[in-house]
Parts: C-alpha cells; sequence; structure tokens
C-alpha cells in the first residue's frame, strides 16, 4: 500500500475512484463542521459561567479579572475581609461553586469557566469550606474553593472568587473579582484588602512561624500569652527595668517621638549564658504587652524574617522575637552563594523603616559572633543588656519563686553558696528535685529541709553527672589530668 503525497493508493481501485474517496470525505468533514456548529449555537452556556455572567450583565468574552495572590497562612484574613465586604455591599445569594468539572492548579476562575467542550466548568453547586486557626484555642469556617456576586464601592455588579491552592507548588492563595469593568473590579479589591488589615486575627495575638511538613512552606501558629509579673523575672538589680524603659517605655511615647521627628524602631540584644533567663525575660515582655503583636522566630524559622517583617509593619505595635540568633548566624538560606541568614535579617529589620513601632529583639548565647556584623550594620541594635548568671541576692530570689508552693524549713543560706556560679536553670532543677525527695521521704505534702537539698547537691555535683550538670548550667568542673595539680 505505497503513498505518495498524502494520497492513498488502494490494491485494485483505480485513480479516478481514488479521487472520488478523497472528493466523498472532504464533503464528510464539512458536514460534521456544520453540524458541530449549528449544534454549539443551540446549546446554552454552561451553567456556572450564565450564572456569573448574568449578575455581571455581560458576554464571558467580556468579562474582566483582577488577581491577589497571597500566602496561605493569611487565607483566614482575607477571608474575613471578604465577609466584612460583604456586609458592607450586600450579596444577592450566598457562596457557591462547580458541581461537575475540575479547577486545575495554577488556573484562574475566568479562564477554566471559558474552557469550552466536556472539560468545561459546567453546572453550579457548593462552594467548599475548610477550617483555620483564629486564636490558641479557636477557630472558624472558611471557604476554600468558591464565588459569591455583590457589587464593587461603586455599585457595579461583581464577583468575588476565593481559592486555596494545597497540593501541587507552595501553598498559597488566591482572591480574584470578576467584572465587566476593571476599575470597578480593582476597587473592589482594594477595600477588600483594607477590611482584611482591620480584620487581621493576628493582631494583638502570639505568632510562631515554622515549617510544615509539606514541602517546608511557612506557617503561623497562635501561642497562649503567659502572664507573668515582675517578681517573678529575677535579674540583676535595674536590669528589668532598663529592658522595659527601651521596648514599652518608648512605644508610650510613640505619637511624641514621631512629632519630635524620632525614630519608633528599636533593636535589643539580650546575651548570657544559656539558663539565665533570657527566654523567661522575653515571655515577661510578651505577657505585659497585650495590645501587641508578638512573632516569634527561632533556629531555622528565622529564614523566614523577611515575611515577619512585613506582618509587624502590617500590626504594629508589635515585637519580633529571634531567639538564638548564634546558632544561625552563618548558616546559608538555600545555597553556599547565598548570604548568611544573619545579614537577611540585619535588612529585614532595616527595611521596616525608622517609623514603625515596631521591636526588634535578639536573644544569644555568643555575643562574640554577632558583635562583629552589628558594628558593621550599626543601628538595627541600640541597646545589649547582658543576662548573667545570678548573683548570691538572685539566687536567694530564684530559691523563693520556685519553691513558692512549697513548705521551707530551714534556712536558705547554705544553698545559696553552695549554688554560687550555677544558672536560673540548675536551682529550678534543684528545688524540683528535692522536692521528689520530701515525697521519696515520706512528707506530705512535701516539705523541703536542709537535708534534701545537701542530697540533691551531692548527686548532681558527682563527677559522673558533669555531663548533666553541664546541660543545666551548673559549675563547670575542671577534669584534672594525670601529672596535673589540682
Amino acid at each position: 500500500m505505497p503513498s505518495r503525497r498524502g494520497a492513498v493508493y488502494v490494491e485494485g481501485v483505480s485513480s479516478a475512484d481514488g479521487q472520488d474517496y478523497r472528493d466523498l470525505a472532504r464533503g464528510l468533514v464539512k458536514v460534521l463542521d456544520v453540524a458541530r456548529r449549528t449544534l454549539s449555537d443551540e446549546e446554552e452556556p454552561p451553567e456556572l459561567a450564565a450564572r456569573v455572567t448574568s449578575h455581571l450583565g455581560c458576554e464571558l468574552s467580556e468579562v474582566v479579572a483582577v488577581h491577589e495572590r497571597f500566602q496561605i497562612w493569611d487565607h483566614v484574613n482575607v477571608y474575613r475581609g471578604v465577609d466584612a465586604y460583604l456586609a458592607r455591599h450586600g450579596s444577592a445569594g450566598t457562596w457557591f461553586g462547580a458541581a461537575t468539572g475540575m479547577m486545575r492548579p495554577h488556573q484562574d476562575l475566568l479562564s477554566r469557566l471559558a474552557m469550552p467542550g466536556p472539560v468545561a466548568v459546567s453546572k453550579a453547586g457548593s462552594a467548599s469550606y475548610g477550617t483555620a486557626a483564629t486564636g490558641p484555642d479557636t477557630d472558624t469556617e472558611v471557604v476554600t474553593l468558591g464565588l459569591i456576586t455583590t457589587t464593587a464601592p461603586g455599585g457595579e455588579p461583581v464577583v468575588i472568587g476565593l481559592r486555596a491552592e494545597r497540593e501541587f507548588g507552595p501553598p498559597h492563595g488566591v482572591l480574584e473579582i470578576l467584572a465587566a469593568d476593571r476599575a470597578a473590579a480593582s476597587s473592589a479589591r482594594t477595600e477588600i484588602a483594607r477590611l482584611s488589615g482591620e480584620h487581621n486575627v493576628f493582631r494583638g495575638q502570639v505568632l510562631s512561624f515554622g515549617q510544615s511538613e509539606h514541602q517546608g512552606n511557612e506557617l503561623v501558629s497562635f501561642l497562649p500569652r503567659i502572664p507573668l509579673g515582675p517578681d517573678e523575672v529575677v535579674l540583676p538589680a535595674g536590669v528589668l527595668e532598663i529592658i522595659e524603659r527601651h521596648v514599652t517605655g518608648i512605644g508610650s511615647l510613640s505619637a511624641e517621638l514621631r512629632d519630635a521627628g524620632q525614630h519608633l524602631k528599636r533593636g535589643l540584644l539580650l546575651y548570657g549564658p544559656p539558663g539565665t533567663g533570657k527566654t523567661h525575660t522575653v515571655r515577661y515582655l510578651a505577657g505585659k504587652l497585650t495590645g501587641t503583636t508578638v512573632i516569634l522566630l527561632t533556629g531555622r524559622s528565622i529564614r523566614f524574617v523577611e515575611d515577619a517583617a512585613t506582618l509587624a509593619r502590617r500590626l504594629q505595635p508589635s515585637m519580633v522575637v529571634l531567639e538564638d540568633v548564634d546558632l544561625i548566624a552563618m548558616d546559608r538560606d538555600f545555597s553556599e552563594d547565598s548570604s548568611p541568614l544573619l545579614f537577611t535579617l540585619l535588612d529585614a529589620m532595616d527595611g521596616v523603616g525608622a517609623d514603625a513601632d515596631v521591636t526588634f529583639v535578639l536573644t544569644t548565647n555568643r555575643a562574640d559572633i554577632l558583635e562583629h556584623a552589628l558594628a558593621d550594620r550599626p543601628g538595627r541594635v541600640d541597646l545589649a543588656v547582658e543576662i548573667p548568671r545570678p548573683d548570691a541576692v538572685c539566687r536567694q530570689q530564684l530559691l523563693r519563686l520556685y519553691a513558692r508552693d512549697v513548705a521551707f524549713d530551714g534556712d536558705a543560706s547554705p544553698v545559696v553558696a553552695a549554688t554560687e556560679g550555677v544558672t536560673a536553670s540548675y536551682i529550678k532543677e534543684l528545688v524540683r528535685r528535692a522536692v521528689l525527695a520530701a515525697l521519696r521521704a515520706g512528707d506530705r505534702p512535701p516539705v523541703l529541709r536542709q537535708a534534701h537539698f545537701d542530697e540533691v547537691l551531692a548527686a548532681m555535683n558527682a563527677e559522673h553527672q558533669s555531663l548533666t550538670r553541664s546541660l543545666l548550667g551548673g559549675k563547670s568542673r575542671k577534669r584534672i589530668r594525670p601529672g596535673e595539680r589540682s
């Protein structure tokens, strides 16, 4: 069955007959094309597209779309903004979605509605819903894929679409405004953005940036705000007052400082050995600043500092806490050719703007690692405070603090003298073990006695407990090598 120039020669069929077959095939193609166009003209447009166009009062080809992409953790705030918008401008119905057809990732609603043939999103159905946190112990229902009809601020008809993309690529959300006029769609989007800020559930909360198991994308979670009294923060005399004056004192005078042309943004560095109370001091500040948004980043989550800084500016007054900065000082975010995370952090701090009521609090066990970088970029940190190992007065206060719910029989002075050079964490564990010793001795309720402390101190100071002692922030005991004098 040889062929030439597209013609097919069949054995036993003449050239003239072959021409007749070709003419017949061409005629059949024309008939099928006319039939397809005739049926297409008679068919009604897909139900979902018709619902959109009937509200907008125009053909689907005339519809314009305005898009706004946002972080997936911000979905709840965008939804609340849309909800507030609908409460103000009304709606002709409820949220709806697609009963048939499939939304493809990275494809906007308008292009999907315009898809022809069997792949079109045809029948209208119910919207899809999910749950989003609004606080440490509260949540709310949000639309994850749906549309709703309403009007623009100027009265023109618009359709709002909201969807969350989680299955393919980095999770994100998309707000889409469909209208017959681009200006109407843009004005609706602008007002929704403003209302999303006014009704932001993150405002005034304690937040933590972390990573999900899905492709390492950033997430925001709520943390409880734990109130602490100043008597629960044991520091050398005057230190806590200096910290409070820098963090809360400036914020209380923000209007006056702005009027005087002075900057509000401030940076605080808390440094000292592990276990001395840096994190506890931060917890005290977070509990005291009840009207302030607190954003906590620690370890590798510091790579999200740019997102955190942007959020802090939106929700000011705010405080961004970056714990154990020395651990990531020279880490590189994506490759060896990129800048260390510390430089990314410093750039983010600089980008917030001097007029923002934002406090950056950095904690570190190794101030020497950060000193050079901070000195090369002055202005990021304007107060450095050492949180040292507690002196005798502080150790006495710590013993009273950690043993405040337990009866104490005896004089604390010997315990204070025996714990010279240890950290607050060490004393906290010492009291816990002393309570256990009292319980094992049969005291119900427990009563702390000098004998219990002597027993626990002997155990904690034993040679084979050197690593445990080091991890708790106890005194290091120099290991004597053969031939050395003690």
